[in-house]
């Protein structure tokens, strides 16, 4: 019997299962997990269902060939992937600063995966095994199809199939597409003979071996000439359709980056067959002494209802990987799990999320969809909901009814997105008033982004007061039901088409809401989105018209301060910001007003020539001691309003007027009181917060580098 249900990761796994040879072997990026929300591990289940033998290299390092060697050769070939997320998103925040954890890596570790590691990690398995066919696939792969603006090197490069050397390369979802180039090989074909697979790519040495296709711009044009790229993007991105869409062909340097069509969508039937997969829904257990896998904490207990998205957010990547067309899978299906679920010994009687790319998208978006594909120059939702758009939230209601009366089962929640314009085009108010009264976890968290009509247009969202009635009428069914619940907005800076102006009028709806975010998303240029597209290109692909882009780190920094006006430590940014979009009129002590005006210095001896006049080495001291300092932090930065009340308390006690005199305005004119001298002594103690925050002990530079694998 076997000691677990995973599938081998080393010799001993497949000496217990009796195997001498594996038919695939999986090379990922990420941690093992055997859960339907990684990729490796539906990829890996779907190849041993139809029968083949697959093992897999989780995290391998890349300073040597040896851990790509230790399941030995495969029979048919390498499947390679670079994680649930980008590597390099992994890695990298979008001001390009080293991450501290990675979700994906044994107790959070972060340097267990290299940069662009589908790349890093063909490269070895060529070195180790140098006739081997190796397969690429996932989201890293997938995105970087084409020739693509890489943010993180500000430059474009090439397809990753010819960074890689892989000889496919499998876009979107791969469940299909991977079985038909594993039927294949098993019948004796080469991987550069495989070139008919829908949702594949390879590449071609002669146009005169590809048939009816389109030609985009070539790398060489992408890559010198923004024009050129702006129109590559949009040919990409309105020929992502399995049906009306056609062959898509770039040449790079002489050879051809060749993209077949995207796959058909999945039927329910076979969306079923997926997630009815024996896994394990857990991590492997060589990980458990690490403390685990994080990132399996919110999906274990939650339920993958859909894929697909035809909402087409401009900065969205879902489009070019999983495409328009809505899928999923059935009633029956989900409550199975869910019923499997509330078994498992650490359930705690929550169901995480019920949902998606868009938790509220069932099924696609109108019945042509099927046969004659998505709409090339028409949107679903954006500038307004289609008025052929299916608007229905009963089947996924009814799901959710079910859920909820599965014994074991105390709450329900949904977390994905839900796509408020869609609910609000359903005149059947059932599903707001149930999701409200049952499905809630004290916060909805939905994604206005922002406010401003001309950032919308670009974002390829709803108005801003498409989200007002949205809100009023959450407030209201929330009122009804006698519950405290809330909404939380998902907001974005410096998004192309946003200036400064955009993120004033961002700021003074905050204002005038009472709301202040905790966190601001600063617009991330990742591959395969139109917004990143008008990131480097400085156009809109879909018009070609000119595109106002922040770009600056100061301007960046200005926008994302304007979200948060109200913390204290944003006030010096957000009044350069308002000075410099001529906006003072939002400065001054009025309720429209942002901030308050700064303070400034006042001559202390000359409104109070009573106060008793400092020495002349305590003068010198004060000097010193403030000379060095930014003059908001010294003790005589006083306000009128400080004057004020000090004259004020003065008036009742001479006494007191004396020691507040020589303890607020000069710390050094007299001596403190014994409770003064206490609480600075414990001061002195140890060093004060702000000068260690964010700062390594001793004022040591933080030598970490770009994460690594070696010596590990």
């Amino acid at each position: 019997m076997l000691k677990n249900n995973f599938l081998p990761i080393n010799k001993e796994d497949m000496i217990e299962r009796g195997w001498d040879e594996l038919d695939f072997i999986m090379v990922t990026a990420d941690a093992y997990v055997d859960h339907h929300s990684f990729g490796t591990a539906i990829i890996s289940r779907v190849l041993e269902a139809e029968g083949y033998k697959v093992g897999i290299i989780a995290q391998p390092k890349w300073d040597s060939t040896d851990d790509f060697k230790k399941l030995g050769a495969p029979r048919l070939g390498f499947l390679v992937n670079g994680g649930n997320m980008d590597p390099m998103v992994n890695h990298y925040t979008v001001s390009k600063r080293l991450r501290t954890t990675d979700a994906y890596s044994p107790g959070g570790e972060m340097g267990l995966r290299p940069d662009r590691s589908t790349i890093v990690y063909c490269n070895k398995i060529r070195e180790a095994f140098k006739n081997a066919t190796i397969i690429i696939g996932g989201l890293e792969a997938s995105l970087r199809r084409f020739a693509h603006y890489d943010y993180w090197s500000d430059k474009v490069r090439k397809s990753i199939l010819f960074d890689s050397g892989a000889d496919l390369l499998i876009f979107g979802m791969g469940e299909r597409p991977v079985v038909e180039i594993a039927k294949n090989l098993e019948d004796g074909l080469e991987a550069k003979y495989i070139r008919h697979i829908p949702g594949t790519c390879y590449i071609a040495d002669s146009k005169d071996e590809i048939y009816d296709y389109m030609e985009i711009p070539s790398y060489k044009e992408v890559s010198t000439d923004k024009v050129k790229y702006a129109e590559a993007a949009r040919i990409q991105y309105k020929e992502q359709d399995p049906i009306r869409g056609n062959v898509l062909v770039q040449e790079h340097n002489g050879k051809y980056v060749v993209q077949n069509l995207p796959i058909f969508p999945l039927s329910r039937k076979e969306l079923d067959k997926v997630y009815d997969l024996p896994y394990t829904k857990n991590y492997h257990p060589s990980y458990e002494a690490a403390g685990g896998i994080p990132a399996i904490t919110e999906v274990k207990f939650s339920l993958v209802s859909s894929r697909g998205c035809f909402g087409n957010c401009s900065f969205c990547a879902i489009t070019f990987h999983q495409g328009r067309i809505v899928q999923s899978r059935s009633e029956e299906s989900i409550v199975k799990e869910a019923e499997e679920m509330v078994n498992f010994e650490d359930f705690k009687g929550y169901i995480h999320d019920l949902g998606g790319p868009t938790a509220d998208f069932r099924q696609p978006s109108c019945k042509k969809q099927l046969k004659e594909g998505t709409c090339k120059n028409k949107q679903c939702l954006f500038p307004n909901p289609c008025a052929n758009l299916d608007v229905d939230h009963m089947e996924y209601l009814n799901i959710l009814r079910k859920l909820r009366k599965i014994p074991k089962v105390k709450k329900v929640f949904v977390r994905s997105g839900l796509r408020y314009d869609y609910m609000m085009a359903d005149k059947d108010n059932t599903f707001f008033k149930e999701l409200i009264e049952h499905h809630v976890s004290g916060q909805l968290k939905v994604a206005p982004e922002h406010v401003s009509s001309d950032v919308l247009k670009y974002m390829g969202k709803p108005s801003g007061k498409t989200y007002d009635n949205f809100t009023k009428k959450f407030e209201k069914f929330t009122e009804r039901a006698g519950k405290k619940q809330y909404i939380i907005p998902y907001l974005m800076s410096s998004h192309p088409g946003s200036t400064l102006a955009s993120a004033i009028e961002l700021a003074e709806y905050l204002r005038d809401i009472s709301y202040q975010p905790e966190q601001v998303q600063d617009f991330y240029p990742t591959p395969g989105s139109l917004s990143t597209a008008m990131f480097y290109t400085g156009l809109d692909p879909l018009t070609m018209k000119e595109v106002y882009i922040p770009r600056t780190k100061n301007e960046k920094a200005m926008q994302r301060a304007l979200l948060q006006f109200r913390n204290p430590k944003k006030y010096d940014i957000v009044r350069a910001a308002l000075v410099e979009a001529n906006r003072e009129d939002l400065i001054g002590f009025g309720p429209k007003c942002l901030i308050k005006p700064k303070e400034k210095k006042v001559d202390f001896e000359r409104n109070h020539p009573r106060s008793k006049k400092p020495s002349t080495s305590s003068t010198k001291t004060n000097s010193k001691n403030t000379s060095n300092k930014n003059s908001k932090n010294s003790d005589f930065d006083i306000t009128n309003e400080d004057l004020l009340y000090a004259e004020r308390k003065s008036s009742k006690s001479k006494k007191s007027t004396k020691s507040k005199s020589n303890k607020s305005f000069s710390k050094d004119s007299s001596k403190p009181t014994s409770k003064a001298k206490k609480s600075n002594s414990k001061n002195n103690s140890k060093p004060s917060g702000k000068s260690s925050y964010g700062k390594n002990p001793a004022g040591k530079k933080n030598t970490r580098a770009v994460p690594t694998r070696k010596g590990k």
